[in-house]
């Protein structure tokens, strides 16, 4: 488990988070730029010394202001994926995973390069080089040589915001595999909703160095009075549902959840997977009566409060 209680005063605001990241979980830093996220990922990894504080990972004091501890980059077992791939450009993809490893090789290796390889579906590119590689596989290999050093907690900060939309959809399968198998906590930091609420078992919400709200995902986003922050046209509610049925013909899937079947175009899984829906505020409206003759999916009857 991370804990983290750190201030750091910075030119235009002052730093003052306290939050935790379980194993096995992913907590996502959201926010708008300059709101503290890059600051609070860099002060847990080592890269910049806080004012006050103490930062823990699985009982290791990594930081502490009052017992003047302050261990390296090197010593913190963390891995960092950062919004570039920032590979090695003269040597293979596979060169580019070994050097993650740690020294010496006598370390026992939880993590192995065919375990990365399959996790990340990097075995048809270990003979490339970065520069042959499309912007969504160089960040794969990214990722891979981070799991490579072994680390007890990843730390990714806005690793797709360089990427393609449509890449993006291609890569956030991959980190919520990585998740399960690896066990170890993950701070994911982003500016995107879709994929906190793709990826993200918890929200830190920070603003102007503050938190402003902590905890799951479908509690944080379902607070609309933080649209300041989560974004205006972001606004509404997130349900957890289980995936139910898939319409071919229409190529429409339905989710279960507690106020009934949730109809989505495009959407198919295997029955009893898991999945968050994002309904924006935009798209609801509201009738007094039972709609009739209309090309609306969803017909919910409910009570305004």
């Amino acid at each position: 488990m991370l804990s983290v209680e750190i201030k750091k005063a910075l030119e235009t605001l002052t730093l003052d988070v306290k939050f935790e990241v379980n194993a096995g979980t992913v907590t996502a830093l959201f926010g708008k730029s300059g709101a503290g996220k890059t600051t609070t990922v860099h002060s847990i990894a080592g890269l910049i010394k806080p004012d006050h504080g103490e930062i823990t990972l699985n009982n290791k004091v990594l930081f502490n202001h009052n017992l003047r501890t302050n261990l390296p980059v090197y010593r913190r077992k963390i891995g960092f994926v950062f919004q570039g791939a920032r590979l090695f450009p003269h040597m293979t993809v596979n060169k580019n995973l070994l050097f993650g490893l740690p020294r010496p090789n006598k370390i026992h290796k939880k993590i192995t390069l065919d375990m990365v390889t399959k996790l990340l579906d990097l075995s048809s590119l270990l003979d490339r080089r970065p520069q042959t590689l499309s912007g969504g596989e160089r960040q794969r290999v990214s990722i891979g040589r981070a799991l490579l050093s072994q680390p007890e907690l990843l730390l990714m900060d806005e690793p797709l915001s360089s990427i393609d939309l449509h890449l993006r959809a291609e890569i956030l399968p991959f980190i919520q595999k990585i998740v399960a198998e690896v066990q170890i906590p993950v701070i994911y930091v982003t500016h995107s909703i879709e994929e906190a609420i793709y990826l993200a078992d918890n929200m830190v919400l920070i603003s102007e160095g503050q938190i402003l709200q902590e905890g799951s995902v479908e509690a944080v986003m379902n607070r609309l009075d933080l649209y300041p922050v989560t974004g205006r046209y972001d606004s509404g509610t997130v349900i957890s549902a289980q995936f139910l049925n898939y319409d071919q013909g229409f190529d429409i899937g339905e989710l279960k959840f507690p106020g009934g079947i949730l109809k989505v175009p495009g959407l198919n899984g295997k029955i009893g997977d898991n999945f968050r829906a994002h309904v924006k505020a935009r798209d609801v409206s509201v009738s007094l009566k039972k709609p009739k003759d209309v090309s609306i999916l969803n017909l919910f009857n409910g009570k305004i409060i």
